[in-house]
């Protein structure tokens, strides 16, 4: 039979060659993530394919492409000629050779393509998706036009659970309690001391001080919750953007123009400047920065030009914490392994270390799997968001997103 006089993979009785019997599909997959996995399996014995032996894939002159086991016995035992499934094109079995970018694709993912659906987040796969969180329901819904105007950062206070939010309203800091009121409001556009000129993210330290980078004068700022300035640093940076709090209560941070991340100590209860040092350099304007509570990792998303009529690309960029390089990955590497593009604009770690993206091509929340297992995927939010900018965590796990395509803060918790 043709391909398209097939019936689908789940309703034939087949058996691999590994003898097994025939895998139904996983609970919950959806047409099109059997459409993701169907391109790296042999369209002919719907076995994965592997980097070598049997499974490695082939193409054929007509383009098509089958696993070698395949090629192999359409050729019969003479291995003469053989006839292409789908065009029915002939060819000999010398005349095909390697599928490079199937198996580029498989090296990214592991040996023998084992990776293949831990890395595309499947249910029931390896165990990255066994340990996927579960899923998320909105709790509270925060701000709106008015209150809030374009924000472009969002923290959460360890201890008290208040939400502190950087956007360019009158008043550029705009602090909620845990239920969602409005606490207080502070630091005006002007060139008094506790004035902010343009807010570009905020932190929030374990002693309970808010740290904000000011695009308007490229310098960093920290202020306690009653909104009095308590420290400004502006010695140094270029454009300073994207910033967390350590477990210690340092700030790393990101200078989007220097191309380069700092380490900022502070007493802040003194408005004392211990260090700041330069810990990375040489990334591509890099933008908003995560640290993991547990492990000291640090993960920032770096803004990548754009070259001929592409619109540039993001890359995710993991370092532990000793800032050795742990893993990479930009948008062009993401889309071989995932179902769609990811344009990724803040990120942060959940409690159990794994990495959480937005992506604003599908308006979306993403999990990307720990350091040791990235990138795996995994989406947590996929509906009712408009331009995600910014991610937090509070104490009790509640996943919180910054939209600023309808200007409001949005609590998920798990369902």
């Amino acid at each position: 039979l043709s391909a398209a006089q097939r019936p689908p993979r789940w309703a034939r009785g087949i058996r691999g060659r590994s003898g097994g019997s025939h895998r139904s599909p996983q609970p919950g997959m959806a047409a099109e993530d059997e459409g993701e996995l169907s391109l790296l399996e042999c369209r002919v014995c719907f076995e994965p394919y592997g980097p070598d032996g049997q499974w490695r894939p082939l193409n054929l002159p007509c383009g098509h492409v089958l696993c070698r086991g395949c090629v192999e016995a359409l050729a019969g035992a003479e291995r003469q000629r053989l006839e292409c499934p789908f065009c029915r094109r002939l060819c000999g079995p010398a005349e095909t050779s390697d599928c490079r970018p199937l198996l580029q694709l498989l090296e990214l993912l592991g040996p023998a393509g084992g990776g293949l659906v831990s890395a595309l987040g499947r249910s029931g796969g390896g165990a990255a998706a066994a340990a996927a969180p579960a899923g998320l329901g909105l709790r509270l819904c925060l701000g709106g036009w008015g209150s809030l105007v374009n924000p472009t950062g969002v923290a959460a206070c360890p201890a008290s659970g208040r939400l502190a939010v950087a956007h360019d309203g009158k008043k550029r800091i705009h602090v909620f309690g845990p239920s969602g009121f409005c606490l207080r409001r502070f630091g005006e556009r002007g060139d008094a001391s506790n004035d902010i000129k343009y807010p570009l993210d905020v932190a929030v330290t374990s002693d309970g001080h808010l740290v904000i980078t000011d695009g308007g004068d490229c310098s960093v700022k920290a202020f306690d919750f009653e909104g009095r300035r308590v420290l400004a640093v502006r010695e140094g940076f270029c454009l300073p953007w994207g910033l967390d709090a350590t477990a210690k209560s340092e700030v790393i941070l990101s200078d989007s123009e220097a191309g380069a991340l700092y380490r900022l100590a502070a007493d802040f209860q003194k408005g004392e400047l211990k260090k700041c040092q330069r810990i990375r350099s040489r990334l591509v304007s890099p933008r908003a920065v995560a640290v993991c509570q547990t492990s000291g990792a640090v993960v920032v998303i770096e803004h990548l030009k754009a070259r001929g009529a592409s619109k540039g690309s993001t890359r995710v960029t993991i370092f532990s914490a000793e800032m050795d390089l742990i893993g990479q990955m930009d948008s062009f590497g993401l889309n071989l392994v995932f179902p769609s593009r990811i344009y990724a604009t803040a990120v942060a770690f959940d409690r159990e270390g794994r990495v959480i993206v937005t992506d604003v091509c599908s308006q979306a929340v993403i999990c990307l799997g720990k350091p040791e297992e990235f990138p795996s995927f995994n989406p947590l939010i996929s509906h009712g968001l408009s331009y995600p900018v910014g991610l937090t965590y509070t104490a009790d796990n509640s996943l919180v997103v910054l939209d600023s395509g309808d200007h409001s803060v949005k609590v998920y918790s798990s369902t």
